[in-house]
């Protein structure tokens, strides 16, 4: 399946935007958290600053959110993990709740209570959860859903490769394979679970090959390439919507920044950022539209302008709206 040029400059214009997206949050989470800023005596303080809690960014894997989410639609959903920014972006939530939401306001996609790990927009289909290997079940239950609705709408799980050792990966591939639901789920190897290498935590090469075991193609993904993670996920996104049901892909890709921001990365042998940011894929798809005569100097400035000013509107909105009301802790809540 290929990429037609529409396809390659929204993928590669999405990637841009996560990016800027993500660059942007490095700063301005860490507002705030450092000396002299914060209690004499502590290093950091999680809990200051404009966007408090953890942060889990995803720079270097976007090709996984946009290959993937180049073939679906509004009517699809797209269930992801607590690194969720880019799989939001590419399914469409908007920059502006989302970014609100980071920042506990009320504007938020959750009103300002649930933060960056807890995006929720049914509008778009999109919601994601901080519990490793929590993406997979909620998605065969929208899978099942498309499927007793009698539509060819699909689902899609997004989960790093650590969650690939917990039960609920296992138990979301035999119902989906048994049921044979229009279900996709991708796996992010970006090598690390938290701090843990993989071959230390996992005793297969690729996960991809446990596919095998359910009953399921499994489609392995070695380069961080947008284009090759569209081919996979279109076969993928293709069977599910004929009634085969579902496919495992494993995508071979790089995490730039730590676990957390504020991870001192003790765990990463040195150099390997640098080295990994050598391969970086926004530049690599930059050249493959180049060469198809797709995009030029010109066009890529500004379509970085553009970019640079939707992510900084989103920002601007996010710190310029109001807090919740305090008695609106009362209410959306479950006794």
């Amino acid at each position: 399946m290929q990429a037609s040029t529409e396809q390659l400059r929204w993928m590669y214009e999405t990637m841009v935007e996560i990016r800027e997206y993500e660059e942007t949050m490095v700063k301005v989470y860490m507002e705030g958290k450092l000396p002299p800023a914060i209690q004499k005596g502590l290093a950091f303080d999680i809990g200051s600053g404009p966007v408090p809690g953890e942060m889990h960014l995803a720079a270097g894997q976007e090709p996984v959110a946009v290959g993937v989410c180049a073939h679906l639609r509004q009517d699809d959903t797209v269930v992801g993990a607590h690194r969720p920014h880019h799989f939001a972006i590419a399914k469409g939530v908007p920059l502006k709740p989302m970014t609100a939401e980071m920042f506990g306001k009320a504007t938020g996609l959750g009103r300002g209570k649930g933060g960056h790990m807890h995006l929720f927009d049914p509008e778009h289909k999109f919601s994601c959860s901080g519990i490793v290997g929590a993406s997979m079940p909620p998605a065969c239950g929208a899978a099942l859903a498309a499927k007793k609705r009698g539509t060819d709408a699909v689902a899609v799980a997004f989960f790093g490769e650590g969650a690939t050792n917990q039960g609920a990966f296992h138990e979301s591939m035999n119902l989906a394979a048994l049921w044979r639901l229009p279900v996709i789920f991708v796996c992010e190897d970006n090598a690390y679970a938290i701090s843990v290498e993989k071959s230390e935590s996992t005793s297969v090469a690729w996960n991809s090959d446990r596919a095998a075991a359910y009953g399921m193609p499994g489609i392995l993904v070695k380069d961080n390439d947008a284009v090759e993670v569209f081919k996979a996920a279109g076969q993928a996104v293709a069977r599910a919507r004929a009634g085969l049901g579902p496919t495992l892909i494993e995508v071979k890709t790089d995490r730039y920044l730590g676990h957390f921001q504020g991870d001192p990365e003790t765990y990463r042998p040195k150099g390997e950022t640098e080295a990994l940011r050598k391969n970086d894929p926004i530049p690599h798809l930059a050249q493959q539209l180049r060469a198809l005569g797709a995009l030029d100097e010109s066009q890529d400035a500004a379509l970085r302008q553009a970019v640079h000013q939707r992510v900084q509107e989103a920002y601007d909105f996010a710190r310029n709206s109001p807090y919740p009301e305090a008695e609106d802790a009362l209410l959306h809540v479950f006794a």
